[in-house]
């Protein structure tokens, strides 16, 4: 670039909108109430910020004003263009202090907000880093393949997808073996209801209360809290629900089903419930599970969008219980954190009426080159660095650092449980909940709640975290505790 440096971004005229605020820089406290007079821009005024925009990608070093600016500009695009309800949940805003924390670079375990402010992650973006953000082999395979074919003609053979598909198919359990990429666990789910019903002529499903396997209208039919279905209701009909973990129920709904004669496809449950704040079942329940859907022949769906990939302490969730799934989901950390990628796997048999015409469930970027070179790259760090093995050991070492702290602060928090390093931490109520995401977010932990219990803080860094960031998160959740014990919960307290 010639003239300006990179860090001379011109945001003294505001590109985005002419717009007057009541504040010079937004705050997390002066959010409620931002006034905002606003008008459309000039196809000359938009070029003119994509230029701008472009020029903070290319940026590696921001002056302190450009800083301030991006994060009043940030915050203002979010309340105009996104949604500004988020401004309202978010703790990147609500306990950031001056200035918003604006999301701008990370490795491994670690994050850096605009400012420079550090953050150690362990909310993992909600299960996507098990190898750990920027992983370099992950970040090199998809460098790589970007600067030889990006995208998919859609019209020749993709070498990498059938490489991705190879190596899953051989690390699944049992029989599975067959692979659809896709670009997100939801649709992951989609494509597996859509196997289910192709494959066994019949529509209905059973879920599981708690259960949560995405937000787009099939995946949402199966949502087990009536907060996220009730108001796109009516979903799709003949879906049932019971409680998890608890096998006598699935037993006395399959034997109710059966008798009304209602034509169930398959019954789809998350090895471990993720969002539901990392529930495990009794030890009995999946065996049980997989032998009554035999016996019932219906097809038994395990959703490991979330515990697949080594975050549960083996490469399956399912393996735990050495129970073999009909058709298997994965999703998040499948992409390695850096391109996003889901797959459904299943059996050659179940397969058949897919091959009958491949085109009737199909996707312009599913399996593209990018996501599937980091999925490759993914699947080798996680035997090569032991993740599985790396989250049963850290998972156990956590718990056991944690145990005595609850055990001392029973008056807020009621328990700790997980496998591996997907843990979840309940405090007696949504408020004391927040607080402690609150409190470890100020002290630099990143973490939060889980999308069905506020209540509930969710544990789930990188595969590969070093054991002093799990001491100092234990040391910083402690001081929070002390916090609240000392203050009681007033979020408007300094700590």
């Amino acid at each position: 670039m010639t003239g300006k440096k990179d860090n001379d971004v011109d945001f003294d005229h505001n590109p985005k909108i002419k717009c007057q605020f009541k504040s010079k820089i937004i705050i997390g406290k002066n959010l409620r109430g931002m006034g905002y007079v606003c008008s459309k821009l000039t196809l000359k005024d938009v070029e003119k910020a994509s230029k701008e925009y472009l020029k903070i990608i290319r940026c590696r070093k921001l002056n302190p004003q450009v800083k301030r600016q991006i994060i009043q500009r940030t915050v203002e695009n979010i309340h105009n263009y996104f949604n500004k309800g988020y401004l309202e949940y978010r703790k990147s805003v609500t306990e950031a202090g001056d200035f918003a924390a604006i999301e701008w670079e990370g490795q491994g375990s670690v994050i850096k907000d605009v400012t420079g402010r550090k953050f150690i992650d362990f909310l993992g973006g909600y299960g996507i880093y098990n190898m750990g953000i920027r992983h370099p082999k992950i970040v090199e395979s998809v460098q790589f393949q970007l600067n030889r074919m990006p995208l998919n003609s859609q019209e020749l053979l993709e070498p990498l997808r059938g490489g991705l598909a190879q190596l899953l198919g051989e690390l699944a359990p049992g029989d599975l073996q067959q692979c659809f990429f896709i670009n997100n666990g939801t649709d992951a789910i989609e494509g597996a209801m859509k196997l289910a019903r192709l494959a066994t002529g019949r529509k209905g499903f059973i879920s599981t209360l708690g259960g949560f396997h995405g937000k787009s209208m099939g995946a949402l039919s199966l949502m087990g809290k009536a907060e996220y279905r009730t108001p796109f209701e009516p979903l799709l009909d003949n879906v049932h629900f019971v409680p998890f973990g608890d096998i006598q129920a699935l037993e006395d709904e399959l034997r109710k089903l059966k008798t009304v004669g209602a034509s169930i496809a398959a019954f789809v449950a998350e090895p471990i419930q993720g969002e539901a704040g990392a529930r495990v079942p009794p030890e009995n329940y999946f065996p049980k599970v997989r032998q009554l859907c035999s016996e019932y022949g219906i097809l038994f769906i395990a959703d490991e969008v979330q515990t697949g990939m080594g975050r549960t302490g083996k490469i399956f969730a399912v393996e735990h219980w050495n129970v073999v799934p009909d058709i298997l989901c994965l999703g998040k950390s499948l992409g390695g954190g850096v391109i996003p990628l889901s797959a459904f796997i299943a059996s050659k048999k179940l397969w058949r009426k897919l091959e009958e015409n491949p085109f009737v469930h199909s996707s312009t970027f599913g399996g593209n080159a990018l996501a599937c070179a980091a999925g490759i790259a993914a699947v080798n760090v996680m035997i090569e660095e032991r993740l599985p093995d790396q989250a049963a050991v850290k998972g156990a070492y956590l718990i056991k650092k944690l145990r005595p702290l609850q055990d001392r602060y029973r008056k807020y928090w009621l328990s700790v449980h997980g496998k591996g390093l997907l843990m979840g931490m309940d405090f007696v109520d949504d408020a004391t909940g927040y607080e402690i995401a609150a409190g470890l977010f100020k002290r630099g932990i990143l973490v939060a709640g889980t999308m069905l219990s506020s209540k509930t803080i969710r544990i789930e860094p990188a595969l590969n975290i070093s054991y002093k960031y799990l001491d100092l998160f234990v040391e910083k959740l402690e001081e929070t505790l002390k916090h609240i014990e000392k203050y009681g919960l007033h979020r408007n307290h300094k700590n």
